[in-house]
């Protein structure tokens, strides 16, 4: 039996979103600190505009806009998050609206937003993948350039305080989606020079033009580069992923996760191995924004990847935020993603160079990894900037399972599965298990 059949009922919101979205349619027209892993670089939270939580989906308004009485203002997106979970922290100028949401899904998954017509976003962040790639390092339009990184996953990105691996100047999720329009070194999508081109394309589409106007029915010419960035975002907001055997067993179900991997969870968040420190909190990072938060709570750790012939260097290519920075002491510092839906985002690290779980698991035992010979030998547990929080430890066999079981046991099907956030073009298909 697939094992989406234990989750017969999707989550509430699936089903309002989508009643809420077909009336809009025929209505007419995304703590603390490790003791030397903080980097703060703005202690002030930016406004938001957004309302309180409330029960139920989106509800659609139906009066006509003053502006053009033809067309229907969007929908307000009501939030009906998790318990647990606080109100996502959304910018003054891209308030969440369903149909926003639903144009950037679109989007998200249209490989006509790149300049060959060869990539999509969701090539690189495909559902089946819990919205990664499975590649060490990802491929944007080019096939001969690959980036320097590994592709990560996207659950609960409305809560992060910073986007990529190590850039600490990447704060939004509508930035962060600007730089894959953009980036030249390596091209992503490739709209540099070419932004014009592209939205052509979607403006020569009936289905965008449509989506367009009833996302934004305010502007007279709505096809701009501007949505384009805010509707991607405001689609990743809604990525939520809060249903998973530890997130049931937190709320009180005491079956929801298996014996082993209740010993594991005790492992985890345990002073022992000091997982914690790194993947604390409600989604499992410390590099967490949300309504109010106060301070900048964005972590950058050096884990011991590397120590290349024993002077602390990283490859010249993924250094951290030493690239920023240039101090000695920030030589390898990355943030520490989410460790949500770890279980089906394999290969792991910045660069894809830990290929299973296993592996990901004994690199932490060992306290730093050892290259025994090649360009990047070197023993990672003796680098010098490597964070004191990874220290090493000691697991028996059984442990070690647990541990593992653990990580199993944040694999969310609901959010896997959820059709909010699948693929409008079915060129990526579900994962096999979501039958």
């Amino acid at each position: 039996m697939a094992r989406y059949a234990n989750h017969p009922s999707l989550p509430a919101r699936t089903a309002l979103i989508g009643s809420a979205l077909l009336a809009a349619l025929l209505s007419g027209c995304g703590d603390g600190g490790g003791d030397d892993g903080t980097t703060v670089t703005d202690s002030t939270p930016s406004q938001s505009t957004s309302d309180p939580v409330s029960n139920g989906g989106a509800a659609p308004q139906t009066e006509p806009t003053p502006q053009d009485p033809g067309r229907v203002p969007a929908a307000t997106w009501e939030w009906n998050l998790p318990q647990g979970f606080p109100m996502p922290r959304i910018p003054a100028d891209n308030p969440t609206t369903v149909e926003g949401v639903e144009l950037g899904r679109h989007l998200f998954y249209d490989r006509r937003l790149s300049l060959n017509g060869g990539r999509s976003c969701a090539d690189c962040h495909q559902p089946a993948k819990a919205f990664t790639d499975g590649l060490p390092k990802a491929i944007g339009i080019t096939a001969n350039e690959l980036h320097a990184r590994n592709s990560m996953a996207l659950a609960n990105v409305a809560y992060n305080s910073a986007f990529n691996w190590a850039n600490p100047n990447t704060r939004t999720l509508e930035s962060q989606a600007l730089g894959v329009l953009f980036n030249q070194t390596p091209v992503e999508l490739g709209w540099s020079d070419r932004e014009d081109e592209i939205l052509a394309r979607l403006s020569n589409d009936p289905v965008y033009t449509d989506l367009f106007a009833r996302a934004y029915p305010d502007q007279a010419d709505p096809v701009t580069t501007d949505n384009v960035i805010k509707a991607l975002a405001s689609f990743q907001r809604t990525m939520i992923s809060a249903t998973s055997p530890f997130d049931n067993a937190n709320r009180g179900d005491a079956q929801a996760m298996s014996e082993s991997a209740v010993r594991g969870r005790e492992l985890f968040f345990g002073e022992r191995l000091e997982c914690f420190h790194c993947h604390g909190g409600f989604n499992l990072s410390q590099s967490v924004d949300h309504e109010g938060v106060a301070f900048d709570q964005t972590q950058f750790n050096n884990n011991g990847l590397y120590n290349i012939n024993g002077t602390g260097a990283y490859p010249t290519n993924n250094t951290g935020i030493w690239e920023f920075t240039q101090k000695d002491d920030d030589m390898g510092r990355f943030r520490a993603p989410s460790l949500r839906n770890i279980e089906l985002t394999a290969p792991y690290m910045h660069d894809g160079s830990i290929a299973t779980l296993e592996s990901a698991v004994d690199h932490y035992m060992r306290g730093g990894r050892l290259i025994n010979d090649g360009p990047l030998a070197g023993d990672g547990a003796q680098n010098p900037f490597k964070s004191s929080l990874i220290s090493g430890f000691d697991l028996t066999g059984q442990e070690r399972e647990d541990l593992l079981n653990f990580f199993r046991s944040l694999t969310d099907w609901e959010f896997i599965c959820d059709p909010a956030f699948s693929d409008p073009f079915g060129n990526l298909p579900a994962h096999p298990d979501c039958s």
